[in-house]
Formats: structure tokens, C-alpha cells, sequence
């Protein structure tokens, strides 16, 4: 009926599978269910409506002007209706979903799988990521590399993987099962209490379980745990912090042993006596202090402590020693945190290691400071709802946490008004994953309901690539801007053009078929081609993108007009040069139509990216707007050349100087563009010059 199992260990028989289960008639139900618009698509559709509304308007103004000046209602009405169509943008929402679409199946290739459509915006509007240590910032290649015995005896463990090749050395000697009994029974300890097999140097199960049974496999004892028969077990759980298993030897049925690996605070607090010199002696609180203390000099190395006790029963624990566990960090993580930080987005590490262990791999990887704050999951519980705003805000380190505890810290932070990306895998994670703005599940360690909760799986499990989403994420809403860009500079551009024509008394420079041909390359290849230009890996520098933020802002009104002006400006000296007369002729509806549709060619160029120069993001480095760029011209070629065309658009070819001159007239566009941008990176460069100024005198 929809409970999960959250631990232990159970045979389970399947009864139904597929649509005939519980689940499978809540998919069905589900699948009935439209999908909800997205926020970029919503307010696309709010665009679409004003811009129908106000291109109605103004279209019902010329056909009511043209009429009035005597013209024949049926050639305006013909005009109106073609500019209702090419001044509409209907293929808004279409571009918007194809464009998001296409950003999934990018994100795919990059092992990042995208569940639901409107994570893709929001990807860019992150402003925290939470991120699970082990696994997603390491690489969940567990390798033991010390043992402390509760003698203060150390040694060190040689090699790596599963295939058990290294020696476990202590004082220039190699240790064997015989040779340091005390060594030998913290080894027994991590293989009995044990649920991983490395079977053809192949780990199935638990990576810092596998470790363990690693040492045991160099020491020539690899099968300890067969040795024994397991009569109960307590597993794991972020609550307990520690593992334990009841067990007989086969050797000696009457006698009942119980071993425990775990934290080593909750070891200790468990254990009632320690062993020293091969007896056992109390425990006092100057020897948990001292535990403690080899603890953190360990851990202040970046490994993982796991400590180990054995006796009887709970009441009756030895504390034998402890072990630590190196898990080398992902390459390129440091380098991913890095980039994040500077387009704005704060990187927390989130672990159940403890604080020592987890400072000093969050050190290495840029993400704590000697500023910053880490807090414990103990720390959070006895925090009122205020405190823990204002700390969860200055934390860079979360330590010994458990799942209840991420969701307290994704709360904490939506309460700031933080967009939050939360990482997990395990059953209790999935609460979190579901509150965060961003669920992100792990592929190769998550559980199959953390992978329900979450709003996208990384394949490998890798930070790197939660980097890459929100580069992506980014990039979409900066190439939806441009398609925005381009068709709105040339709606108003024909709506200009047909208006002025109309108010000062000229006869219409455009025919009803040729408006709708502008309408095809407006919504067409050239228009869909912007939204898929390749990632602009500046646009991480950005910071984050308010959810709230407009599409239309103030830099886009300035270049959308700037475009409408010189197209319109342009197309109508060459409509007035050529209609000396007084006549139009099919030469001169020619030259201006074909001068509009190359004045839209050169502003889709500049509308590629609204600060970067073209030369800076490569003439051909998007080879479908190439392509579709190409197809125009060519079609345009054809409307004007061949016969069948030239009398459906009324057209009549044009010579070669012709054609030299337009591409020089309508490339005017692109270099008025590309100087804007150029003023725009002197004014901007200026501010931010004067604003690293006053910085100095106010430190000064």
C-alpha cells in the first residue's frame, strides 16, 4: 500500500507486478493527469497575449487608417490577416518546449537525468547546492589506511581495491592473524560485523564494508565471517550511528559473541571497558577523552574513523580499537565547486563523518574556511526556528547528520529565500529530496524511492555533473532569451514597416504572401536554431536567475529596438529609392522584401548571444544555425528566381550588384549590434572600475 521498509533484512514475495499492483493503479490514475505548465511556459504565454493583443490592435488601426485613405478594404484586410500571422508569435510555446527538451537530452549525454520538464529552468536559478560527501564529492572507494588499537599500538595498511594485494605493517613488520592479536581482533571485529562479499575482486555490498573485509583478505584470514554462525543483527541507521551482530562460533556453539563497528562516540558510549596490554580494564572518561583525541588527529587527515568493540552482550563491550578510512575526492569536483562559486552559487557539504574528518575534506575542496561555521546534527536539534536561519546561512560543514536533518537545513534555507539543490540516496533522504527545489538522486547508490523523490538522477554519482545541469539550466533560459530577441525585433519591424507605410500614404512595400514568407523564416529554422546554440560557459559566472525575474528586461527592450529601427529604417530607403516613380513594380516589392529577409539573416547573427562578439563564439560553432541560415537564403534565392515562385510572391530577379548591395545595406544591423555591445563592455568595464575604486578607499 505504499510503506517502504526503512531497515533490516527480509525475504519478500511478489504478488503482482506492473499495472495490476497498488502502485501500478496510481500510475495509471497519474498517467490521465495533464502535466502543469512550467513557469517559463506560463509566462511565455502571458508574452504571447500581450503581444497578440497589442498586434491586434495595431493591425485593426492600418486596416481602419487604409480604409479610410480609399484603399481597397479586401487588399488591407488580405494585409492584415498576413500580418496577424507573422506578428503573432504562436511559435513561442513551441520553441520554449523544444528548447527545454533539447536542454534534457544535453543534460543526458552529461549522465544527468532529468525527470520533469520544468527542473530544466530552474537549474539556473539555483543559489545553494547541499551535497552529500561520500560518493558524490568522493569517490566511494573506501580503502582502510590505519588501525589504532585501543593500545595505542598503529599501523598502516598498504594498498588499494579488492583485490586484497597489500600488507598490513606495524613497527616495520608485516602483521599476521597470530602475530598482533590485538590488531587481529579489530580486523574480526569489521569482517563478522559484515554484510559485503568481494566475490572475483568485485565488492557487492557497502564500500566502507568492503574495506574492511580488504584488511581482513592481506592478513590471509579472508573468511572470518564463515567462521561463525549470525544469530541477530542490528543494522545501521544515521540514528544509532553503529552496526551490530550477534554471533556463535562454529567452533564452540554455547558461547555467544557481539560485535559493534560505528562512530566512535557512540562506540564509546557503549562500551564499558577497553583492552590494554591483552586485558580488559574500565573505561574512564580520561581514556574516552584520550580515544577522542586519536580520533581527530586521524581524522584530521581527511579519513573516515570507524571504531570497534566487542563482548557478550550490550552491557558487557570492550572497546578493542578503531580504524581509518580514506575516500579519495572525485578529480574535477574542486574544480566544479570553484566555477559555482563564482557565478553565485554556495556549495554545503552535508556527511555523517565526523567533524574533523569532514572539515578537512571540505578544506581540500575549497567548500570551509577558517570563517565558516560547521554544525553538527545535535547542534541543529537544539536550535529555535530563528537560530537556525541565520546559521544553516554561515555553514559551509554539516557533520554527523542524518536525513531528518537535511530537511530541517532545506527549510532553513527556502526560508531565506535560497533556491536549494539537495543530494541523496538513501530511503530516509527522500522527505529532503521532495521539499528541495531540487531533488538529486544518485544513480549507482540511491535507493529506488529516493530516485521516485527526486527531480534528477545523476548516472555516476558525480558533483562534476550537477555542475554541468546548472551551466545547462543557465544556458537554456540565456538561449530562449535570444529566440525572444530575434522574434520580437522583427515582429515589430513588420508591423513598423506596414504602419508608417500605411499612415504617410505609401502604397504597401510588402504583399500578402511575402509577409507570410517572413513569417516562415520568424518562426522557422533560423528562430529554432537559437535555442540550440551551444553553452556559453560564461554564463556559469552569471549569478543565479530570480525566479520572479522577467523575460522582457531592459537590456532586451534596447536591443529588440535597436534591431526594429535600422531593419525598418533600412527597408524603407530602399522601398523609397526604388519608387522614384511613384509606381511599385514587382522590382521594387523584390528589392524590399528581399531586403527585409536579409536584414532578418544578419540580426538572427547578432542575436546568437546578447554581450559576446560573433568572433568570440565562432562564426560556425552552432552548425544548425548555419544550416537552417543557409536554407533561407536559398529559399529566398529561389522566390526571386524561379518562375513558378516568382508569380505566387510577385516577384522578378535581381542582378548580382543588386544582391552586393543589399548584403552590405542589411549587414548594418549586425555591426550596429555588435557596437552596442561594445559600448555596453566600456560602460560596464567603467562600473565596475569605479566600484573596485571605492572599494580600495573605504579598506584604505
Amino acid at each position: 500500500m505504499g510503506t517502504h521498509v526503512l531497515t533490516g533484512n527480509a525475504k519478500g514475495i511478489v504478488i503482482c507486478t506492473g499495472e495490476n499492483s497498488e502502485f501500478g493503479k496510481v500510475f495509471q490514475m497519474m498517467q490521465q493527469q495533464e502535466a502543469p505548465k512550467t513557469p517559463l511556459q506560463k509566462s511565455m504565454d502571458a508574452l504571447g497575449k500581450q503581444l497578440s493583443f497589442y498586434s491586434l490592435s495595431i493591425i485593426g488601426f492600418i486596416v481602419i487608417v487604409g480604409w479610410l485613405q480609399g484603399r481597397h478594404l479586401l487588399e488591407m484586410f488580405t494585409i492584415g490577416v498576413s500580418l496577424a500571422v507573422a506578428a503573432i508569435p504562436e511559435g513561442l510555446p513551441i520553441v520554449v518546449t523544444v528548447t527545454l527538451a533539447l536542454g534534457v537530452q544535453r543534460m543526458a549525454k552529461r549522465e544527468a537525468i532529468v525527470k520533469k520538464l520544468p527542473i530544466v529552468e530552474t537549474l539556473g536559478c539555483v543559489t545553494v547546492v547541499c551535497s552529500d560527501k561520500t560518493g558524490t564529492l568522493t569517490k566511494n572507494e573506501m580503502t582502510v589506511t590505519n588501525i589504532l588499537t585501543s593500545d595505542g599500538d598503529a599501523a598502516e595498511v598498504t594498498g588499494s581495491g579488492y583485490d586484497g594485494q597489500g600488507d598490513v605493517i606495524c613497527g616495520h613488520e608485516r602483521v599476521t592473524y597470530d602475530s598482533h592479536p590485538l590488531i587481529s581482533k579489530i580486523v574480526e571485529v569489521g569482517a563478522v560485523c559484515n554484510n559485503a562479499e568481494i566475490i572475483n575482486s568485485q565488492l557487492r555490498g557497502q564500500p566502507t564494508e568492503g574495506a574492511l573485509l580488504v584488511v581482513a583478505m592481506k592478513m590471509n584470514i579472508p573468511h572470518l565471517r564463515e567462521q561463525f554462525y549470525r544469530e541477530r543483527e542490528w543494522p545501521f541507521s544515521h540514528e544509532n550511528k553503529y552496526m551490530a551482530v550477534q554471533c556463535t562460533p562454529k567452533y564452540n556453539p554455547n558461547e555467544i559473541r557481539l560485535y559493534v563497528k560505528g562512530a566512535i562516540e557512540q562506540v564509546l558510549k557503549l562500551a564499558k571497558r577497553y583492552l590494554r596490554q591483552g586485558a580488559a580494564v574500565p573505561l574512564t572518561d580520561d581514556n574516552i577523552r584520550g580515544f577522542i583525541t586519536d580520533s581527530n588527529q586521524m581524522a584530521a587527515k581527511g579519513l573516515r574513523i570507524l571504531a570497534m568493540a566487542t563482548g557478550t552482550s550490550f552491557d558487557d563491550l570492550t572497546y578493542v580499537g578503531m580504524v581509518g578510512i580514506i575516500d579519495p575526492e572525485r578529480p574535477k569536483v574542486e574544480q566544479a565547486i570553484s566555477q559555482l562559486k563564482t557565478g553565485g552559487v554556495i556549495v554545503k557539504m552535508i556527511t555523517g563523518d565526523a567533524e574533523k574528518t569532514a572539515k578537512a575534506i571540505a578544506s581540500r575542496l575549497k567548500i570551509y574556511s577558517s570563517d565558516d561555521l560547521s554544525l553538527s546534527g545535535e547542534d541543529l536539534d537544539h536550535m529555535n526556528a530563528a537560530e537556525l536561519r541565520d546559521a544553516v546561512l554561515h555553514t559551509s560543514v554539516f557533520y554527523r547528520v542524518s536525513p531528518k536533518h537535511k530537511l530541517t537545513i532545506v527549510k532553513a534555507l527556502q526560508a531565506q529565500g535560497h533556491i536549494v539543490s539537495m543530494t541523496g540516496d538513501g530511503v530516509n533522504d527522500a522527505v529532503a529530496l521532495k521539499a528541495a527545489d531540487i531533488g538529486i538522486a544518485m544513480g549507482q547508490t540511491g535507493t529506488d524511492v529516493c530516485k521516485e523523490a527526486a527531480d534528477m538522477i545523476l548516472v555516476k554519482d558525480d558533483f562534476y555533473t550537477i555542475m554541468a545541469a546548472i551551466e545547462e539550466g543557465k544556458a537554456i533560459f540565456h538561449n530562449i532569451k535570444n529566440f525572444v530577441r530575434f522574434q520580437l525585433s522583427t515582429s515589430i519591424a513588420a508591423l513598423s514597416l506596414i504602419t508608417l507605410s500605411t499612415v504617410f500614404h505609401f502604397p504597401n512595400p510588402l504583399n500578402a504572401m511575402q509577409i507570410l514568407w517572413i513569417n516562415i523564416i520568424m518562426d522557422g529554422p533560423p528562430a529554432q536554431s537559437l535555442g540550440v546554440e551551444p553553452v556559453d560557459h560564461d554564463v556559469l559566472k552569471k549569478p543565479p536567475r530570480k525566479v520572479t525575474d522577467s523575460m522582457i528586461d531592459k537590456n532586451l527592450i534596447v536591443h529588440i529596438l535597436t534591431s526594429a529601427i535600422v531593419i525598418v529604417f533600412g527597408t524603407l530607403c530602399v522601398f523609397y529609392a526604388e519608387m522614384r516613380d511613384g509606381k511599385v513594380t514587382p522590382r521594387d516589392t523584390t528589392m524590399t522584401f528581399t531586403c527585409f529577409v536579409f536584414f532578418d539573416m544578419f540580426n538572427a547573427l547578432s542575436c546568437r548571444s546578447q554581450t559576446k562578439f560573433i568572433f568570440e563564439i565562432g562564426l560556425f560553432s552552432n552548425r544548425y544555425f548555419v544550416v537552417a541560415v543557409f536554407l533561407s537564403i536559398v529559399g529566398q534565392l529561389a522566390v526571386i528566381y524561379l518562375p513558378p515562385l516568382q508569380f505566387v510572391f510577385q516577384t522578378e530577379a535581381l542582378s548580382a550588384a543588386d544582391l552586393f548591395y543589399l548584403t552590405c545595406l542589411t549587414s548594418s544591423v549586425f555591426f550596429v549590434n555588435e557596437f552596442r555591445k561594445l559600448i555596453s563592455r566600456i560602460i560596464l568595464k567603467r562600473q565596475l572600475n569605479h566600484k573596485n575604486m571605492l572599494i580600495h578607499q573605504w579598506m584604505v
